[in-house]
């Protein structure tokens, strides 16, 4: 398989699992996840932070998982399960969008574009925890706007884990209440 379809395939799955998300966002209540979660007993945590991984991936509201992890599996362990599913569902939307679509947007944006790309990969993982301990920019698509820099990876990953850990602590612990 060359490298465009792979790319194309990739867009393509993930294309069908946004218009997935949308249709059934309804089924996703915090309910039902949990009734779901709890039917894998011992692999539920395993199911649980690859479930919130493929949420974030799909744009779906992090929040309510979050609440959910909670109510689940108390305020350490429910943090340490959201903050992974989370951390790992991040990385996975920003390795999509770096390897899927930021050579294309590269070629099509403009200098204005570039000069604010070259100013964030200046700052690399400062510019990471300034967006995400700042609530005005939103998580989903900061993960995709991310991968299209070049921060690296691992800075990427530890900074988003390390910043997301207050709003982590704070939901888990509210869902657990």
């Amino acid at each position: 398989m060359t490298k465009a379809a792979f790319r194309l395939l990739l867009l393509l799955m993930v294309a069908i699992g946004i218009g997935f998300a949308i249709v059934y966002r309804d089924v996703f209540s915090a309910q039902i996840l949990e009734s779901w979660v709890s039917r894998f007993g011992p692999a539920g945590p395993l199911v649980f932070i690859g479930l919130y991984a493929i949420a974030t991936v799909l744009f779906l509201p992090g929040s309510i998982i979050t609440l959910v992890g909670g109510a689940l599996f108390g305020p350490f362990w429910g943090v340490l399960y959201n903050l992974t599913g989370a951390t790992i569902g991040a990385t996975a939307a920003f390795m999509i969008s770096r390897y899927l679509v930021a050579d294309w947007v590269e070629k099509k944006s403009g200098p204005r574009i570039r000069h604010l790309k070259s100013g964030v990969e200046a700052e690399g993982w400062r510019f990471v925890a300034f967006v995400r301990l700042v609530p005005l920019f939103p998580f989903n698509l900061l993960n995709y706007a991310l991968g299209l820099t070049r921060i690296q990876i691992s800075h990427y990953t530890v900074t988003t884990c390390i910043a997301m850990l207050p709003g982590a602590v704070a939901y888990t612990y509210l869902g657990y209440a």
